[in-house]
């Protein structure tokens, strides 16, 4: 039987135990070991070297706005908070700015396969600012409004209508991700985020009216005054809605980092063990329903190009998450976006004060990156085999990269064998593969090979593995 076609199990004391930080794993390594080395010569010079490969990559585009209209306290993400949509006229001038720079780095025959907004709100945007943004892309890189394509937008749907949704797809926006959160009001007053039903009905309903090929919705679980009855009503509508797809995301509780953060009473988050179950309900009521469980956060109706992409062995992970398109090369555009280029990881300044002053210089906004050593491409690749696919065929792996997989693996694979114990892998002569238990705790599993977690401090810097 195939690993991902196993239910996982959800087991809460072996769950428990397992519950630390550490890595997502969206890339290896992971954003911490970026470092100011690797500069804009750097970016250029892996953007020419994508170009020059025997069968070029497409191109996947993500586009970061970091306009809100208010701040949701939980968010952990770089955005700017203004009610005034013209603060958004000075980044725009800026953006395109950038995108006149990247567009020519990269050969125009190459297909924009990808496409995904994201931010703080980008909806904050109107659909003249957003229309502008969409023809500025179209005048750099080979974009399709029609045809073949994955074009997304994150939407907060307090800011948006159905007449807005349908334009977009003019635009040639075809997935949309609506945040939820939770809809009960006691949850949305603590983090500041009030949003009813309806609001979000609407949003979807167009979507689909408007011919979008895929319809998900975000939730997450371990806010303030969670409880399982109201996270409860809350599936109960979500699961009403219907999406296509839904991620359920662990609230990560880190204030030092973010300041909106603050605003929240400690006192009032679910204790660990309430956090559990409000996962644990969430799993079974989406399992349920016939969703399935595609890895990580990420829940898809059986029928969604995730789960065929998994079942067919071509998933893949980046920077939105699980992807259908893992061939792209990745162009972050806008302050604090990261690339993906060919062996190469890189992101933009992380404050707009950076970004501006680069681009007005004329300069990539590259504030930091990372070149990937031939160890770390190795051990990306296997991290990716188990958090996509659960199973990693060990002489097959070491034919295709020219290595004995025991000999170089000795170490990782004792551990692996101590979590074996615990039924989360089965590892035998050939083969690792995730069990049903162990389904639940992918990062916990890939953690063995991260080459960059000898030290016990490095882990502070993530969020909990559940």
């Amino acid at each position: 039987m195939r690993t991902d076609t196993i239910v996982p199990e959800f087991d809460a004391h072996l769950i428990a135990r397992y519950d630390v930080a550490g890595p997502r794993y969206t890339s290896y390594p992971t954003a911490p070991q970026f470092h100011t080395g690797f500069d804009e010569g750097a970016l250029r010079a892996a953007a020419q070297a994508s170009n020059e490969d025997l069968v070029p990559r497409p191109l996947s585009v993500y586009v970061h706005v970091p306009f809100c209209f208010s701040p949701c306290f939980y968010c952990g993400c770089m955005r700017v908070i203004t009610r005034d949509i013209a603060k958004a006229d000075h980044y725009l001038e800026l953006l395109f700015r950038e995108i006149a720079m990247v567009g020519p780095m990269f050969d125009r025959d190459r297909p924009l396969k990808q496409l995904h907004f994201g931010g703080g709100t980008p909806n904050y945007l109107d659909l003249p600012r957003m229309t502008s943004v969409i023809e500025t892309l179209e005048r750099h890189f080979d974009y399709r409004r029609r045809g073949e394509r994955e074009y997304g937008i994150e939407i907060d749907p307090r800011f948006a209508d159905g007449r807005y949704i349908k334009e977009l797809a003019t635009l040639g926006f075809n997935r949309i991700s609506v945040g939820i959160q939770d809809f009960d009001p006691a949850v949305q007053q603590a983090v500041n985020r009030v949003q009813n039903v309806e609001q979000t009905r609407e949003v979807l309903d167009a979507a689909r009216a408007s011919g979008y090929g895929s319809v998900s919705v975000d939730l997450i679980y371990g806010l303030p005054r969670q409880t399982l009855d109201g996270f409860d009503r809350t599936l109960d509508e979500v699961l009403g809605l219907a999406p296509d797809r839904i991620a359920v995301y662990g609230y990560a509780h880190l204030p030092k980092l973010f300041k909106a953060q603050r605003q929240i009473d400690a006192n009032e988050l679910p204790d660990p063990a309430t956090r559990l179950a409000l996962f644990g309900r969430a799993f079974k009521r989406l399992c349920d329903a016939g969703y399935v469980y595609v890895g990580m956060d990420h829940f898809a109706r059986a029928n969604d190009e995730l789960v065929r992409a998994q079942r067919s062995r071509t998933l893949q992970r980046n920077f939105q998450g699980y992807s259908t398109h893992g061939d792209c090369d990745i162009i972050g555009l806008g302050v604090s976006a990261i690339s993906r280029i060919g062996d190469s990881y890189s992101q933009s300044a992380r404050d707009l004060i950076g970004y501006e002053a680069a681009i007005k210089a004329g300069r990539l906004p590259v504030a930091r990156g990372i070149s990937l050593s031939g160890d770390d491409i190795v051990r990306r690749a296997v991290i990716s085999e188990l958090m996509c696919h659960g199973e990693l065929d060990m002489h097959g792996f070491g034919d295709l990269h020219q290595l004995d997989f025991g000999d170089r693996f000795a170490m990782e694979l004792d551990r692996l064998r101590e979590q074996a114990a615990d039924g989360l892998v089965v590892v035998d002569d050939a083969t690792i593969r995730i069990t049903a238990r162990g389904r639940l705790l992918l990062r916990n599993i890939a953690m063995n090979f991260d080459a960059y977690l000898n030290n016990p401090a490095e882990t502070s810097r993530y969020s909990r593995t559940i």
